[in-house]
């Protein structure tokens, strides 16, 4: 069961969500402040993060910098009402995985949610995968090229196995995209092509072709 960190200082969203998440097969705890947030994300063993912005006691920028600035890779995804492109960037900038804005359904929410988690809380295999030289263990998020351990990023890690569940298919920009850093990514930013590079660097460059006019294709 997962286990699910809301930090939303509205008690009635917070326990909307946590019911709906509960039916759902998850595990929901509720923070109403963000130090409360806090705290619990960098003690608790969570698999994903709600995240408001508008706290009451810490803006939830300053919530996310905590988190990522004690190296915790847990999936966060900003719910909030500010809908601002300069809020969005600033909050994918800063270390969220996506950005809801309220109002919301409820529907599309978990549908992100499952996107985000660790593939073992969502069932999948949990064997390791391998292409080639690479292997991606998915209990413990580490990637290996031979016998050596490559530090990849949360990021990077997902776009691996984005690449290594599907050998020799190509992939477009906009799948990848939609797949690692959510469905309403600027389909005109060019984050894929600079995190394939960090890919190629850090794993190989023979193992990510690019398909002109098409996309990525991994080759083991």
């Amino acid at each position: 069961m997962s286990k699910i960190l809301i930090i939303e200082d509205e008690e009635r969203i917070a326990q909307f969500v946590a019911k709906g998440l509960t039916k759902q097969g998850f595990h929901p705890t509720v923070a109403l402040t963000g130090r409360e947030g806090l705290h619990l994300a960098q003690t608790g063993d969570f698999e994903l993060v709600l995240l408001d912005l508008g706290l009451p006691d810490m803006d939830g920028f300053g919530v996310l910098q905590e988190i990522r600035s004690a190296h915790n890779d847990v999936p966060v995804i900003v719910l909030t009402a500010r809908t601002s492109i300069e809020d969005t960037v600033y909050g994918l900038e800063e270390g969220a995985d996506d950005y809801v804005a309220k109002p919301f359904r409820f529907e599309e929410l978990v549908a992100r949610i499952r996107l985000r988690l660790p593939s073992d809380t969502n069932g999948a295999d949990l064997n390791d995968l391998t292409g080639g030289n690479i292997t991606l263990e998915l209990r413990t998020r580490q990637a290996r090229v031979g016998d050596d351990i490559v530090e990849l990023s949360a990021r990077e890690f997902a776009l691996a196995e984005a690449f290594l569940r599907n050998p020799r298919v190509v992939l477009s920009r906009e799948q990848l995209l939609s797949r690692v850093w959510g469905q309403d990514s600027d389909p005109a930013s060019n984050v894929v092509d600079v995190y394939v590079r960090y890919l190629r660097k850090k794993l190989g460059a023979e193992h990510f072709e690019t398909v002109r006019g098409l996309g990525y294709r991994f080759v083991a």
